[in-house]
């Protein structure tokens, strides 16, 4: 996958190289190149099983790949071990499909505990720059509050809140509005195209059509644990070569 025209493949924030990662005997991604420069929106598609979440969880080291490169900011990271998987977690956020809080914390310890614990920031500073995060994803009223006395879109926020705090490079989203009921989508999504217009750079694993058609700079369609079909929103979603790319936005666009 080449490097948005008119950048140079050394303005890339990450790439892939050949990536295979396995399970058993089951060959989930099956060579992968792919490659986001800084700033940009990159949203992937496909159906379960396609490889999308085994792809994030090679990128932040969670299921290093076997074999091929990935490269953080122009450092190979595929075997990072030590300071370098430090380097991984601090310049790589993700947030899942699940929010995955600690039920026993408040949303404004949820946020603190990644800078106090990893980045052994201040406590009075991670408090208030959590404070600020919370405030900037519309929660400043719910810092006291447990995970079980708010909403899923409410958790899910502060799932977002909790990854900026590490004050990532890049942002990995992971289906993370499938769990939510669909009144709730809306806030969610809202955060994260704030989060693209600041520049943030993000590669967003959905089925949110018009979230992808709005935000994203490149739409990658994914099948098989392979890139099926990549490029601009446009013509991905609207005139893809595939068809296998036909065959599933027929199916999701019907819904």
């Amino acid at each position: 996958m080449e490097a948005t025209a008119g950048t140079g493949r050394t303005e890339a924030m990450l790439r892939l190289e050949g990536v295979h990662k396995s399970f058993g005997d089951l060959h989930v991604l099956r060579g992968i190149d792919f490659e986001v420069t800084r700033g940009s929106v990159v949203c992937i598609l496909g159906p379960s099983g396609s490889g999308k979440s085994t792809l994030f969880r090679c990128v932040n080291l969670l299921a290093p790949p076997e074999r091929g490169r990935i490269l953080l900011e122009g450092k190979e990271i595929s075997a990072a071990r030590g300071e370098d998987l430090d380097f991984v977690r601090r310049r790589v956020g993700m947030v899942f499909q699940q929010f995955n809080l600690f039920p026993h914390k408040t949303a404004l310890e949820n946020v603190t505990i990644g800078p106090t614990t990893v980045l052994n920031m201040d406590p009075s500073e991670a408090r208030k720059n959590a404070t600020e995060l919370l405030q900037r994803v519309g929660l400043d009223d719910k810092l006291g509050e447990y995970p079980e006395r708010l909403s899923g879109g409410q958790q899910q926020r502060v799932a977002i809140a909790r990854a900026l705090a590490m004050d990532p490079q890049v942002m990995l989203f992971d289906e993370v509005t499938s769990a939510l009921d669909p009144e709730l989508v809306k806030e969610v999504l809202d955060v994260m195209r704030e989060l693209a217009a600041e520049g943030m750079t993000m590669i967003v694993v959905t089925h949110e059509i018009g979230f992808a058609r709005d935000v994203a700079d490149r739409v990658v369609f994914m099948d098989e644990g392979v890139i099926v079909e990549d490029g601009r929103p446009a013509d991905v979603l609207d005139n893809p070569r595939e068809e296998r790319t036909k065959q599933f936005l027929g199916l999701v666009l019907e819904h």
